[in-house]
């Protein structure tokens, strides 16, 4: 299955382990184009931490027009993976960019699979709504 992550910036580190084993399980992955940047050694999480926090980041989302970027690599996979860890005190957080991906999918019928539980959020019944599958952690679950 072609599998599309979809993830917090915040969690960049953490990704590669997921991606490595969706693929020995044997799965194709795609990750975000500023997530494959900072493993790729063009930028490192720390500049792009700096970018979000001094609101500079919106620059490099409108210079790498990466709404539409990961817009069409969804539309290429299969389904997507939320990797939503605990942030700013919430469990499973999923934050704007995260929750407009699933919204993506959801609308090109693309299957969503979430890590871990869906966070109590305001949009919490949006995206029970979307019928994600909730994965408690383990991505064994995900058939191909």
């Amino acid at each position: 299955m072609k599998i599309a992550i979809c993830v917090s910036l915040d969690f960049a580190n953490k990704i590669k382990g997921v991606a490595d084993q969706l693929i020995k399980e044997g799965h194709e992955v795609i990750i975000p184009k500023t997530i494959e940047m900072i493993l790729n050694g063009e930028v490192t999480l720390e500049q792009i931490l700096e970018e979000k926090e001094s609101g500079e980041f919106s620059n490099r989302v409108i210079r790498q027009d990466s709404f539409r970027y990961y817009f069409e690599k969804i539309k290429e996979a299969n389904a997507i993976l939320v990797l939503n860890f605990d942030k700013k005190g919430i469990k499973g957080y999923i934050g704007g960019s995260v929750f407009m991906e699933i919204g993506f999918a959801h609308i090109l019928n693309k299957k969503t699979f979430l890590l871990n539980e869906i966070p109590n959020v305001t949009y919490e019944g949006e995206i029970k709504a979307m019928e994600p599958v909730i994965l408690n952690g383990d991505l064994s679950k995900i058939a191909s």
